[in-house]
């Protein structure tokens, strides 16, 4: 699959990796990851189990802030790499259609 990338700043890069870090410290994540549901599988984890995911990447122009990062399970997080929602819903259809076909 083809990614494209956004030509960002290395300084800001490393400001939104430590706004990251930041929110993984607040209240309001805690508590988000205190449900232990990934958000992409729906899959029921321990909270230590989950890690933070950016919906939209940092590398492909995303933010650290609330509405973009989610619980998710780390099998999840490994596969999802840098795709956008759109990638990654074709890749979850994708996955599901060749589940059907060979069962």
């Amino acid at each position: 699959m083809d990614y494209y990338y956004f030509d960002l700043d290395e300084g800001l890069q490393k400001r939104e990796k430590q706004k990251a870090r930041e929110l993984r410290n607040s209240q309001w994540w805690k508590r988000k990851r205190s449900q232990g549901v990934c958000h992409y599988c729906k899959s029921v984890h321990t909270p230590s189990e989950l890690t933070m995911d950016h919906i939209v990447p940092i590398a492909r122009g995303g933010k650290s802030v609330k509405n973009n990062v989610v619980p998710c399970c780390k099998s999840c997080n490994s596969k999802k790499k840098q795709m956008l929602p759109l990638e990654w819903g074709e890749y979850m259809e994708k996955l599901l259609l060749k589940e059907e076909l060979q069962g």
